[in-house]
Formats: C-alpha cells, sequence, structure tokens
C-alpha cells in the first residue's frame, strides 16, 4: 500500500542522468547517516513499501537498502530541497548500522575545525542532546581522573538524585524571577544529570526519544 502519494516525484529536478542525490537522517536524533542516489522508480519503490530504497550507480539497478545485511531503512518521513534537487529521507535505522563498514554513519571522517586535523569518529554529527549522551557514556566506558560525571556515577543514586532536585529546585526559583539566561542554564543542568541518572539505571537517550516520537500527536488531558 503506498505510504505517501507519488504526485510529488513529477515536481522534482532530476540530473541529466535521471538521478538525485538522497540523505538518510535518524528520525530520533536528526543523525546524519548516509547519502546514495535516488531514481523515479527506487522512489516509487520506496513509498510503496516503506522501506528505502536507491539506486546504485556502479551496479545500475535499484538498491533495496539492507535487503542482504538486514539493515533495512524504515521510512519515517521524506522531504526535498529548495531547489527540489535533493532527496531527505528521514528513517529508522534497523541494527543502527548504515554503512557498509559497520558503523552507524558513512561520515565518520572528522575534520577538527581549529586544529585541521583529521580523525576517525564512530558517532555521526546528531543533536546536542545525543552527544551529551554519548559523552556520558564516553565517560563510564573510559573513566577520567577529576571527571565529575564520573563522580557522579561512582557515588551513585542518592548523589546523582540530589542533584536533580537541586537543580529542578533552581529552575522553578529561575523561572519565578523571569531570567532567561539562568532559565536555560538550569534547563541544561536539568537535562545533564538526568541523562547521568539514564545511564546509571542502563537506560539510553535513545529510549527517552522514542517514548517522546510515541506521544508525539497524541492529545492530552489537562488534570
Amino acid at each position: 500500500m503506498t505510504l505517501i502519494t507519488t504526485s510529488f516525484i513529477e515536481k522534482l529536478s532530476f540530473n541529466d542522468k535521471e538521478l538525485m542525490p538522497a540523505i538518510a537522517q535518524d528520525w530520533l536524533d536528526g543523525a546524519v547517516l548516509m547519502m546514495a542516489w535516488v531514481n523515479r522508480k527506487s522512489l516509487e519503490l520506496t513509498l510503496e513499501s516503506g522501506e528505502i530504497h536507491y539506486w546504485s550507480r556502479s551496479r545500475k539497478e535499484i538498491w533495496h537498502k539492507g535487503a542482504t545485511s538486514g539493515h533495512i531503512q524504515k521510512l519515517k518521513g521524506i522531504r526535498y530541497d529548495c531547489d527540489s534537487d535533493v532527496i531527505l529521507f528521514t528513517v529508522e535505522q534497523i541494527g543502527d548500522i548504515s554503512c557498509h563498514l559497520g558503523t552507524r554513519s558513512c561520515f565518520t571522517n572528522e575534520v577538527q575545525i581549529e586544529s585541521k586535523e583529521e580523525f576517525f569518529s564512530h558517532l555521526p554529527p546528531a543533536d546536542i542532546c545525543s552527544e551529551l549522551f554519548h559523552t556520558i557514556e564516553k565517560r563510564h566506558s573510559n573513566p577520567e581522573e577529576g571527571s565529575y560525571t564520573n563522580n557522579l556515577l561512582s557515588a551513585g543514586d542518592n548523589k546523582i538524585l540530589k542533584k536533580i532536585g537541586e537543580e529542578s529546585a533552581e529552575f522553578v526559583m529561575a523561572c519565578k524571577d523571569n531570567d532567561p539566561e539562568s532559565i536555560s542554564g538550569e534547563a541544561a543542568d536539568i537535562i545533564f544529570h538526568l541523562q547521568v541518572a539514564l545511564k546509571y539505571h542502563g537506560v539510553t537517550w535513545k529510549e527517552v526519544l522514542k517514548v517522546l516520537s510515541k506521544r508525539k500527536g497524541k492529545r492530552r488531558i489537562a488534570n
């Protein structure tokens, strides 16, 4: 059954080879996963099946992403840019691997802007909250002496939950004072300590995002 009408395809501007670049983005944290090519037929198959199909320029054939590896991409949304010549797929990446190298993202070669050095990064660019949680996970796996995060994780629930309570109270007071700078600062502190608590209890940030996604668009009754 067609998930989205195919009529928009006629509005797209394909190149002289009837191809168009397509970017795949994670539906939860916005991480950029990969770039490949599509044509009209691959787009039609994507819309009909709900799973991403690309065009392989080397094999000159339709490529059902993950058909062999099992790392399929389920279509969550689709957009095209202002010039109608680039597609953006919002996807659920099964297996959390999009690259043939076994990484979550194909964009693993990172250039550090300040030093211009290049290095391999296992993590794709995502929203800042997801990157913060990855940092907390890194501290958990590789503790650093003097790290505040490691200090909290080592102390456990009593200290972590106490800090959440303290930061929540400070956030409330900042709101009562109507101080935008303090409000944003205290909100950031709450999110950090909340994520430390999540990691301590073995809950990922992605699981939280999934819950929020399920609630999206649902009407909630006020008490």
